[in-house]
């Protein structure tokens, strides 16, 4: 079977048929419509899922995230998740929740199959896996935060790193640190309200 690093392009249409049978999913039979599961296949659908508006699925798979960080190839992403990613694959999603999830990553692939393409590889060297798993468990921190909207754009960002990684697009992974920038920004200015609003209700 190929690596799917290799892998010019993943085919939207399985995961529309799958999204078109009205069935419930789970993250193995996920990662079953990439054709193999590695790590870059398994964060993005991580990710996706965690962008979803199902309350306390981000916070929970903050944690999965986390041990993708520490698990990051070093290559080219055909290492396979770590057996203690078990309990993230049976993680089954009811009929409504598989249908979004599917069609999201079927657009995701439409548009990686017109826009992505192989370029600036400097950005995806065995010598960069350790800044990239940085900046996985930093995104994972952000969306594990209890911070109204704050998963989107962490969210954005741990999907464009791993479509980057997949289809060997380093323009893919340079949009992923504008993306988790603009993160950190959202961040921090939130945080930054929330203090002047307790300071404004609790005056010293």
């Amino acid at each position: 079977m190929p690596d799917l690093a290799a892998v010019a392009m993943i085919r939207p249409e399985p995961f529309r048929d799958a999204a078109e049978r009205g069935d419930g999913i789970c993250v193995a039979e996920l990662l079953a419509l990439h054709g193999r599961a590695t790590l870059p296949a398994l964060l993005l659908v991580v990710a996706v899922l965690s962008s979803l508006p199902l309350v306390g699925l981000g916070t929970v798979l903050s944690f999965a995230m986390l041990a993708i960080a520490w698990q990051w190839p070093a290559r080219s992403g055909a290492t396979s998740p770590h057996r203690s990613m078990a309990r993230v694959h049976e993680l089954r999603l009811n009929a409504q929740g598989a249908r979004r999830c599917l069609l999201l990553l079927a657009r995701l692939y439409d548009l990686a199959g017109n826009l992505l393409r192989r370029r600036w590889l400097a950005w995806r060297h065995p010598r960069t896996a350790p800044a990239w798993r940085l900046w996985i468990a930093a995104m994972a921190f952000l969306i594990l935060l209890p911070m109204p909207l704050g998963n989107l754009l962490p969210c954005l960002s741990l999907v464009l790193l791993a479509l980057g990684w997949i289809y060997r697009d380093g323009l893919a992974l340079a949009m992923s640190l504008v993306m988790g920038t603009a993160a950190v920004a959202f961040f921090a200015f939130s945080a930054h309200l929330l203090v002047d609003l307790v300071g404004q209700w609790w005056p010293a």
